[in-house]
């Protein structure tokens, strides 16, 4: 990897991760992901220490590359780090930036654990909202917090909306991919892992409809399911790929999942493919099956980062106007923005657009992998995130 250094005096960083998955992300996770991917181009000139949660294949405490892993039990999780924070300062070690990621309750304790930090939030879902914040401790930890930053424009505006006083320290820094890992699907040297992969999966000589994400119904699979019905009806070669599970590393099979193999059985023999849970490692590859990615969100989707995965893959995509996604997908320039999103003749239609005109797919793919390259690599991530610090 190339180094790359920010011009930023060298600091002392604390990322606190959420107590959901451990760092780095082998179990999965966008915010794990997220602190994988910026964390060697922040330790190019920055001490970093992560906390996160134990897990049985990692040491609790370990130094790898130079970076500080401790790794506290998930109970009481947000205690457990604020007392390695204490004892820390008791020893005259401190941080000059606490990044806490997506837990806004754990500011003021953080902040109390090593009061000198400033201390950054970053909000990668709605997590302002007044079930999750009480409006005293929303206020506090606005007035705690140096900056926070939102994953998206629309996510920064949930919580202006509630605290018009947050406005100044709300910032958009928007995810990224490691560049070096996904290979764009013309590239040469991705033919080999591309049909070897369409082997495995039994989708050689396909059309590929690809979705990746929870199998959850705000994830919409089902109504991709539905549109398929219809795909094929026009493309008889066409085949969907799903790949994901209910949770992180969890294949159980829900109702909602018994639902979607149902309408999958119902398109006939080898329409669909279920890969079930794929290790983060071997996403970036993966996408190398598709020949169009669609993202069927029905949430109001902060702004989900298998967009940026798609595109530098040199995938067309296909997503929904939900929520942040519209944000880095422009309609027709580097994918198409479905408004109708609950309605499954809508992803059909536009399915078949892809498919009946190749010189399309390649232009919004093409255009897809040139927007991140520009501007959405870890590396411009890291950059972002430094001037965020400071």
């Amino acid at each position: 990897m190339k180094p790359y250094t920010i011009g930023v005096n060298s600091v002392r960083i604390a990322l606190v991760c959420t107590e959901m998955l451990t760092v780095p992300s082998i179990r999965g996770g966008a915010i794990q992901i997220f602190i994988d991917g910026v964390i060697p181009y922040l330790s190019e000139s920055h001490e970093i220490t992560v906390f996160c949660i134990k897990d049985n294949d990692l040491r609790d405490r370990e130094v790898v590359k130079g970076v500080t892993y401790i790794r506290v039990a998930k109970n009481d999780y947000q205690l457990n780090v604020a007392n390695e924070l204490k004892k820390m300062r008791s020893s005259n070690r401190t941080f000059d930036v606490i990044h806490v990621f997506n837990r806004p309750m754990y500011v003021p304790i953080i902040k109390q654990a090593m009061p000198e930090s400033r201390v950054v939030l970053s909000c990668h879902n709605e997590m302002f909202r007044q079930e999750k914040l009480p409006d005293d401790k929303g206020r506090q930890v606005v007035k705690i917090t140096h900056n926070i930053m939102s994953i998206s424009n629309y996510i920064g505006k949930t919580i202006v909306d509630r605290y018009p006083e947050a406005a100044s320290k709300v910032k958009t820094v928007y995810s990224g991919i490691n560049l070096e890992q996904y290979k764009p699907i013309w590239r040469e040297d991705a033919q080999a892992e591309r049909k070897a992969l369409r082997k495995k999966y039994g989708v050689e000589n396909k059309k590929v409809v690809l979705f990746v994400g929870r199998l959850s119904a705000n994830k919409g699979a089902d109504v991709l399911l539905q549109a398929m019905q219809r795909v094929v009806k026009k493309h008889d070669d066409a085949v969907l790929v799903i790949v994901g599970s209910k949770w992180f590393s969890d294949n159980r099979v829900d109702d909602y999942i018994s639902n979607l193999r149902r309408l999958g059985d119902s398109l006939g023999k080898d329409r669909v493919v279920f890969t079930n849970f794929v290790p983060p490692s071997k996403i970036p590859s993966i996408y190398l099956l598709g020949d169009v990615f669609v993202c069927s969100s029905q949430w109001q989707e902060p702004l989900a980062r298998v967009h940026y995965e798609a595109m530098g893959a040199g995938l067309p995509i296909i997503t929904t106007n939900r929520g942040g996604n519209a944000e880095i997908i422009s309609n027709h320039k580097n994918g198409i923005v479905i408004s109708a999103y609950t309605d499954p003749w809508a992803f059909a239609n536009s399915i078949s657009h892809i498919f009946t005109n190749p010189s399309k797919a390649d232009e919004l793919g093409r255009a897809g992998r040139k927007f991140v390259e520009g501007n959405y690599g870890f590396q411009h991530v890291a950059k972002r995130l430094l001037e965020l610090y400071v």
